[in-house]
């Protein structure tokens, strides 16, 4: 990519960010869009709407809004994710300061490059204007060089530094939530899986009540078998969809009724595949005679699946949080395969199907995934490698001709240069993230939170090494495949590589451009919601939960967002002493998010889940992944520009990798299990033991007409002795 391309790529990304900008103050400002831009307030009954006619009031009220804001409005979770967005931008600032103003006058006053353009190549075949910012400027050998290798060392001091404290700080915001005198149904529960068969003559539920109240006489409270509900969720689902099929058509009727015409139409549909074949009935009659079958059905297989059902897992309440922290991180067997635990998450988070899988099925399923996994980021970055090599236009022009005579236009061909390698990256990337969420599900993980955080640690890897590595390793490699050819040497190979590393740094600073510029303009008007909020309104919501669900607005998608940043934490910490100049579009990506991001997550994204910060380990890890990834970077680069004392980077991902031990020793066992200090906090109000243990009743077996006898074997009694 030119410079001319690069400025163009920039300049259009900005005018769209600012259009965006634009649109979204117009448009939030309706009142008729309220449910699309302030959902989070509405849910919370709070007024919706700006509190000024400033267009950009919202700028102002984000930058004074304080951490405990955000809590209140969308949980610890997202309070955390923003600790991660303001540690980067404090390492890129911090960095910034000083590699800036020593390392480009180093790179821009050598004339490394005069001598080496006769034989050295970029990107494109020739210097860019960019690369006498970066290191491909400096001589090898030279002293300058001494300047990046001390920068090294004051990226990675930093990091160190500015990562303690975070984690320091949330682990504190995670015991305060924790903490909370407020009544919190997880707080009282663990969940058993491994259960061993049951002794003769005794109920899967009287064993485990045996087993619990025995270790825990004064406090065990209630258990619930975990039961096989495939059959009750199927009849639950269908028993849920003919009731809002029948709300809506009793709204069509309920319109359908004018002055002219006061008895109204009735609605009908057609019973056979999607409503388009087969009688033809009318719906209201219809949805009742179905609801009333399915009903009865579904009250039949709640009997069902909770005497004949139920599966070697369950769920486990006590009278005290103290008592139930002490028993989520207990070893309650001798041998590990029975009776294992762990702290229970919030109802909506378990995933039944996996609590009945075995300790050593969970193990091989483990194993398993990480190979699928691993033979799929292998085989991944061949097409991601290829995406990088032909959406150049040069290698596009060569394998597809008949495009020539469009490329041929220069102000075409300088706008696709600028957007065509990274759209189709993006593009590409996006079709990851349901196979990885499902993946992780695979390998018997037992809640949501869990399942969210595994598959956002398969999806970095795979933007690390396809996106990161295959494009700079890969795109370079299928340019340079004659050179290879001629001279196969690993002193050519990595002097080739070494070559290739400055000039595709302009590929990521597009890159990164692209994503704060279009990315946050998109996310903050919301205009893809908006469209499609207001065609589901006119076309097919008919009632007030149909308009409820078309504006739902989800939550952050930590799932995808958070490895989507640490791309970007990778690619600015590997070119931030290499390619100084990448710095500030890091430290833009990252301060505009937190900008923009704190305004959805105060008006406009709802939480599905609070894990109270358990994903800032794993943040915590991938930084420092990239960190050291970046560390070897730059010992590899090094090496390649003769420098002498290359050995001595040799210690950074060492300190690394000794910070991370530290750091895991110190902060972690807090985030896996629940500090007993933590928990022995004084409740606000006596906890009611009824509620707690109804709030984990499935959805698909909840009843008025259950009650204890009739469930006594999933659902065991009471222990009455315990108190409350």
């Amino acid at each position: 990519m030119d410079f001319t391309s690069f400025l163009t790529s920039l300049g259009t990304s900005f005018v769209i960010f600012l259009v965006l900008m634009i649109v979204f103050a117009f448009l939030s400002s309706r009142p008729g869009n309220n449910v699309v831009y302030y959902p989070n307030r509405i849910l919370k009954g709070l007024e919706g709407g700006y509190k000024s006619r400033n267009p950009f009031s919202w700028i102002k009220e984000a930058v004074s809004s304080s951490e405990r804001d955000v809590i209140a409005m969308s949980g610890v979770d997202t309070a955390v994710y923003f600790v991660f967005l303001t540690t980067v931008l404090s390492i890129l600032v911090l960095s910034g300061v000083i590699l800036l103003p020593v390392l480009l006058p180093l790179s821009v006053t050598d004339h490394g490059m005069k001598a080496q353009s006769k034989t050295q190549t970029s990107s494109n075949g020739t210097f860019s204007e960019l690369d006498k910012l970066s290191m491909a400027n400096i001589t090898a050998s030279s002293s300058r060089l001494w300047g990046f290798f001390i920068a090294c060392y004051w990226v990675s001091i930093v990091t160190f530094v500015l990562l303690w404290r975070a984690y320091k700080h949330v682990s504190c915001l995670r015991a305060e939530a924790l903490k909370s005198p407020d009544v919190k149904p997880e707080q009282f529960a663990i969940v058993v899986r491994d259960i061993p068969h049951a002794p003769q003559g005794q109920t899967r539920k009287e064993q485990v009540d045996y087993y619990f109240r025995t270790i825990y006489p004064e406090t065990f409270y209630r258990s619930m078998i975990v039961t096989d509900n495939k059959e009750a969720n199927k009849i639950w689902g269908s028993l849920e969809k003919y009731k809002k099929k029948l709300a809506h058509a009793e709204a069509v009727y309920e319109g359908s009724k004018t002055t002219a015409k006061p008895e109204g139409t009735r609605p009908t549909n057609k019973t056979g595949f999607l409503g388009l074949v087969g009688k033809k009935v009318d719906t209201i009659e219809y949805c009742n005679k179905k609801i009333n079958e399915l009903e009865a059905r579904l009250e039949s297989e709640q009997k069902v699946t909770l005497r004949e059902k139920q599966q070697d897992a369950a769920v486990v309440f006590f009278s005290s949080r103290v008592v139930a922290a002490s028993a989520s991180q207990s070893l309650h067997a001798q041998m590990v395969d029975t009776w294992s635990v762990f702290d229970a998450p919030e109802p909506n988070q378990l995933i039944w199907p996996n609590l009945k899988i075995k300790y050593f099925q969970r193990e091989l399923r483990q194993y398993l995934v990480y190979f699928i996994v691993a033979l799929t980021i292998f085989f991944y970055m061949i097409p991601i490698t290829f995406i990088s090599a032909f959406t150049t236009l040069d290698n596009l022009v060569k394998y597809l001709p008949f495009i020539k005579p469009i490329v041929n236009i220069k102000a075409l061909r300088t706008v696709l240069e600028a957007y065509l390698p990274q759209l189709a990256l993006i593009i590409f990337l996006a079709l990851l993230p349901k196979l990885l969420l499902f993946l992780s599900k695979f390998e018997g993980i037992p809640t949501e939170s869990h399942a969210v955080r595994a598959a956002s640690g398969k999806y970095f890897y795979f933007t690390v090494l396809n996106v990161f590595i295959g494009v700079t390793i890969g795109g370079t490699l299928f340019k340079a495949f004659k050179r290879i050819r001629e001279h196969p040497t690993l002193d050519e190979i990595s002097s080739l590589l070494a070559e290739s590393l400055p000039g595709n740094a302009t590929f990521f600073l597009t890159y990164v451009a692209l994503k704060f510029f279009i990315g946050y303009g998109l996310e903050l008007s919301r205009i893809v919601p908006l469209i499609i909020y207001h065609l589901k309104r006119k076309y097919l919501c008919k009632t007030e939960a149909e308009l409820k669900e078309a504006w739902r607005p989800g939550d952050l998608g930590y799932g995808t967002r958070v490895p989507g940043d640490m791309l970007i934490v990778t690619i600015v910490f590997c070119y931030s002493v290499i390619a100084p100049v990448i710095i500030p579009f890091g430290a833009l990506y990252f301060g505009l998010g937190w900008l923009v991001l704190r305004n959805q997550a105060l008006k406009v994204y709802v939480p599905t889940f609070e894990s109270y910060g358990r994903m800032w380990p794993h943040i915590h890890n991938r930084i420092l992944a990239s960190l050291i990834l970046y560390q070897i970077t730059m010992f590899g680069y090094f090496g390649t520009q003769k420098f002498y004392y290359t050995p001595l980077v040799l210690p950074l991902p060492i300190l690394s990798l000794i910070f991370g031990f530290v750091c895991a020793k110190k902060f972690y066992p807090a985030f896996q299990h629940p500090a007993l200090e933590v928990a022995a906090n004084t409740l606000k109000e006596v906890p009611n033991m009824e509620l707690i243990f109804r709030a984990y009743i499935p959805p698909s077996l909840r009843s008025e007409k259950i009650d204890d006898d009739r469930v006594e074997d999933a659902l065991s009694q009471c222990s009455r002795t315990a108190p409350v």
